[in-house]
């Protein structure tokens, strides 16, 4: 699995509602978490920067990190520092505990095993500080095939965490208390999950904005922290936080 030639669908979809979203939700969710400015932000597998770019715009001192120079070229380099490198360097890159808040969305999917890049993205993290992750949610991984009536594929999803992603590639999903109890052995706790995308994940790639768009963000920003809504978004976002010596 990968993510390798995917760029320019990727960047076909950058303003569909479904990414607005996204980005919208996972914004406000992180703004009840970030510490003051200038904190120090590493973001792990930026691609285009949505997220970098928005808390360098908010003061914090932010690094990129991407294994495509493709996305990192979207990247104003006045506000983020970019690092063309793959994420299995990371450790080479950076001394222990360098950041306040790490950053790794959309990435562990395109990974088989994610258990190497977890451990160097906690070994990362200051005391005070966290992990932020947004994965494909496991524990729901059979709804969008269900609601579009894909019985096939909604078989597949139960039987295990692997699924043909929107970009058409081979992806995988990760189990919310799974990875709880991952990042724990790396000395983390999950300290907030939220869900992400809970009623637009089944939009066909909209690209203009709704009349209500800041009622749809609203609900959406509602379920993903309230139960059992959040337990069945299309992305499930933890904050794993280090404690503090």
């Amino acid at each position: 699995m990968g993510f390798e030639g995917a760029e320019g669908r990727w960047r076909a979809g950058l303003g569909t509602l479904r990414n607005v979203v996204r980005q919208e939700l996972v914004t406000r969710q992180l703004d009840r978490h970030l510490p003051a400015a200038p904190a120090r932000v590493l973001d792990a597998g930026c691609g285009q920067g949505t997220q970098a770019l928005r808390m360098a715009e908010r003061g914090h001192d932010v690094t990129g990190v991407d294994a495509s120079r493709e996305l990192l070229d979207l990247i104003d380099p006045a506000l983020v520092r970019t690092i063309h490198s793959d994420l299995s360097g990371l450790s080479s890159l950076f001394e222990p505990e360098s950041f306040d808040v790490v950053l790794c969305h959309g990435v562990l999917m395109y990974l088989d095993e994610p258990g190497s890049l977890l451990t160097d993205l906690a070994a990362l993290v200051r005391p005070g500080g966290f992990l932020s992750l947004l994965v494909r949610n496991g524990d729901a991984l059979a709804m969008r095939p269900g609601l579009m009536g894909d019985w096939q594929a909604a078989l597949q999803a139960f039987e295990g965490g692997r699924y043909t992603n929107r970009l058409g590639l081979r992806a995988r999903a990760d189990r919310r208390l799974d990875l709880a109890a991952a990042l724990s052995a790396r000395g983390l706790e999950v300290v907030a999950w939220y869900g992400v995308r809970v009623f637009t994940d089944l939009d066909p790639g909209t690209e203009e904005a709704p009349a209500d768009l800041d009622a749809l963000i609203a609900c959406e920003e509602l379920a993903g922290r309230t139960d059992p809504y959040r337990s069945v978004a299309a992305l499930t976002h933890l904050i794993g936080g280090r404690q503090e010596i």
